[in-house]
C-alpha cells in the first residue's frame, strides 16, 4: 500500500477540500484504522462555518471523531488488538481514509454488527447521558429535542420502564420518538402550551427528570420550567454558539440537581463506548433507524449542510469511505 491517503481538509469557512496527504503511522500504544465511515457531529458546524480563532488549513481528517473501520497496523506495546479487527475508536481525524487512535480508546465490534454503520462515539455519549440522568422505572422523563441523542436516550429510558415525553419541533422526530418508546410526544412550538400539556400528563409534580438535548436557549428555559421539585435536569445539548442565561431563582426554588452530561474523562468515554457496542449488539438500539443519510467523502460539505439544515426525516449523516 502507498504511504498516501485521501483526507478532507478544512480550507476556509464552510469549505472542506479533498487532498492527498501522508498516511499517519501509529505511535506507541496506538492503532491505525482503515476508516470505513465516520459520523457527522453537530459540534462540527461552528468550526466548519468558521470561528474568530480559526486558522486555515485545518488538520487532515480533522473534526471527524465518530469513526469506525478495521485496524491495519498497531504501534509498539499494543496488546489485545490486531490488524484485521473491526473496531470503533475515539479518534480525532476520521474524515480520512486512515486515522490513528489510542489502543485504550478503541473497542472491537462483534460479528452482530458486521456491515452496519457504527458511529460509536455518539452512541457512547447517549449511553453516558442516560446513566448520568439516573432514570428510574415509573418516572416521567421529558426529553427535549428528539435528534440522535434524544432518540437514543428515549429508547433507553423507555426500556428501563420510564414514561417518556418527547418534545421536538419536527413531526418526523416525534414519530421517531414514538418508535423508540415515548409514551407521549409534544410539538415544540409554544412554551406555555407545552408546560400545560406536560402538567396534564404528569400532574402538578411535573417531571423528576428532564433531559435537554437541543443545545439552544429556549429549550434550556423550557427544561427549567418542566422539572419538578427536587428533580434532576440533565444538559445533553451542545451549547457552543455563545453564553446562555438561566433562571437561577427557578432552579433555586425547585432545589434541583443540574448535570452537565458532556463527559471529558477518557475512561468514562471508553466505558460509554463499550456499553454502546454491547447495547447495539444485543439489539436494544437499531442503528438503521438513526443513521438516515450517507455521503461519500467528496460530499462532506453537503453532509455538514444537511446536519445544519436538518431536512424532514434527517437524524444523522455519516461519511462512507
Amino acid at each position: 500500500m502507498s504511504g498516501k491517503m485521501r483526507a478532507a481538509v478544512l480550507t476556509a469557512p464552510g469549505r472542506f477540500e479533498i487532498a492527498e496527504v501522508v498516511r499517519p503511522e501509529p505511535g506507541p500504544g496506538e492503532v491505525r484504522i482503515r476508516v470505513e465511515g465516520c459520523g457527522v457531529c453537530a459540534s462540527n458546524l461552528e468550526p466548519w462555518a468558521g470561528q474568530p480563532w480559526s486558522t486555515w488549513p485545518g488538520e487532515p481528517g480533522g473534526l471527524g471523531h465518530e469513526g469506525w473501520g478495521r485496524i491495519d497496523a498497531v504501534g509498539d506495546g499494543v496488546t489485545g488488538l490486531v490488524p484485521g479487527q473491526r473496531v470503533v475508536a475515539l479518534g480525532q481525524r476520521s474524515y480520512a481514509e486512515f486515522d490513528t487512535a489510542p489502543a485504550g480508546l478503541t473497542v472491537p465490534l462483534p460479528a452482530e454488527l458486521d456491515g452496519m454503520a457504527v458511529p460509536g462515539e455518539p452512541f457512547g455519549c447517549a449511553i453516558n447521558v442516560y446513566h448520568r440522568a439516573d432514570i428510574r422505572a415509573g418516572q416521567w422523563v421529558a426529553v427535549i429535542g428528539s435528534g440522535f441523542i434524544g432518540a437514543v436516550v428515549t429508547r433507553l429510558a423507555a426500556r428501563a420502564g420510564a414514561r417518556v415525553i418527547a418534545i421536538s419541533r419536527r413531526a418526523s422526530s416525534r414519530e421517531l420518538a414514538e418508535a423508540m418508546g415515548a409514551q407521549a410526544t409534544i410539538a415544540m412550538d409554544d412554551h406555555w402550551r407545552i408546560i400545560e400539556e406536560v402538567r396534564a400528563l404528569t400532574g402538578e409534580d411535573l417531571c423528576p427528570r428532564v433531559i435537554e438535548c437541543a443545545g439552544a436557549q429556549w429549550p434550556l428555559d423550557l427544561a427549567g420550567d418542566l422539572i419538578g421539585f427536587g428533580g434532576r435536569l440533565v444538559i445533553a445539548g451542545y451549547h457552543q454558539d455563545g453564553p446562555r442565561q438561566i433562571n437561577v431563582q427557578n432552579w433555586n426554588w425547585k432545589g434541583i440537581d443540574v448535570i452537565n452530561a458532556h463527559e471529558r474523562d477518557p475512561q468514562v468515554q471508553r466505558n460509554g463506548l463499550e456499553r454502546a457496542v454491547a447495547a447495539l449488539a444485543e439489539g436494544w438500539i437499531d442503528p438503521g433507524q438513526l443513521v438516515t443519510h450517507a455521503f461519500p467523502l467528496e460530499e462532506i460539505n453537503e453532509a455538514l449542510a444537511a446536519t445544519r439544515d436538518r431536512p424532514e426525516g434527517f437524524v444523522k449523516a455519516v461519511i462512507r469511505l
